[in-house]
């Protein structure tokens, strides 16, 4: 058995930033119950490290690519919350073993019947997709924005560029801080490696997955990068649907003044 007892510093501040994130979701009503989950790709810090428990060894059945990935993982059925001052309990750091049959919980998980998010298979082939193709981003957020949710259930969602100049016409950060924007995930099974793999696609050429009638997802540096991404364009929803409820559709920022804030880009 080798397992974590002392975290390397650096894993350490990456998870009290997580601690930090969590309690901004609970503050925004954003991580009702068990919803979201949160998780970062580990493995740089682990190189050369042998990592496995025996004792806590679970078969899945993972793409191969994955194998040997080290990822700190919100749990299943876990409140969000209960990562503020609860994290050992509510999330784990996990081993995928090296032919990709199955995970060891090397850390934390001490919650009973404790097992990762039931979102594993998207968060594990994100990460995989972003170690060779956005190598930067090693944190993923998914979580329950209220108002993006919202604007997921209205026609203009069947309308990606729409939605977007809608979003990014509403005040200059949002066409700075989130520049390619969102992108319109179709629904799919929560859970399923349909969503994972959607999701993949729309973060190929979008800062966020906003999942149709589910909630959104996006990935950073680290979790508050990540963080970030939702927030800013999850202000865009809000200020323009408060536009709507008091009657009016706003005109918002010329087409000349957002191609002028691009230099900010």
């Amino acid at each position: 058995m080798n397992t974590l007892t002392n975290l390397p510093e650096g894993v350490q501040k990456e998870i009290d930033k997580v601690s930090e994130i969590a309690g901004y979701l609970w503050d925004r009503e954003w991580a009702e119950r068990n919803a979201g989950n949160i998780s970062i790709n580990l493995t740089d810090y682990f190189k050369g490290v042998e990592l496995s428990n025996p004792d806590r060894f679970f078969e899945y059945d993972f793409p191969k690519n994955v194998a040997g990935l080290v990822v700190f993982i919100s749990g299943t059925g876990c409140h969000l919350r209960h990562l503020i001052n609860r994290i050992e309990e509510a999330a784990c750091i996990l081993k995928i073993n090296d032919d990709a049959t199955g995970y060891s919980i090397v850390w934390g998980g001490k919650k009973e019947n404790f097992g990762p998010t039931c979102e594993l298979i998207s968060h594990v082939k994100i990460h995989q997709f972003n170690s060779v193709n956005n190598p930067t981003h090693k944190a993923i957020v998914h979580t329950h924005p209220i108002e993006l949710i919202v604007m997921s259930h209205h026609p203009i969602f069947n309308d990606q560029e729409k939605m977007n100049h809608s979003l990014w016409k509403m005040c200059p950060e949002i066409k700075v801080f989130v520049p390619k924007g969102v992108h319109c995930t179709p629904y799919a099974l929560s859970s399923s490696e349909d969503l994972a793999d959607k999701t993949i696609e729309g973060l190929k050429n979008y800062n966020v997955s906003l999942w149709e009638k589910h909630g959104a997802t996006a990935t950073g540096e680290d979790a508050e990068r990540a963080f970030d991404y939702l927030d800013v364009a999850n202000k865009g929803a809000k200020l323009l649907l408060t536009a709507w409820a008091a009657g009016f559709d706003p005109d918002g920022l010329s087409k000349d003044q957002l191609t002028e804030l691009e230099q900010f880009i």
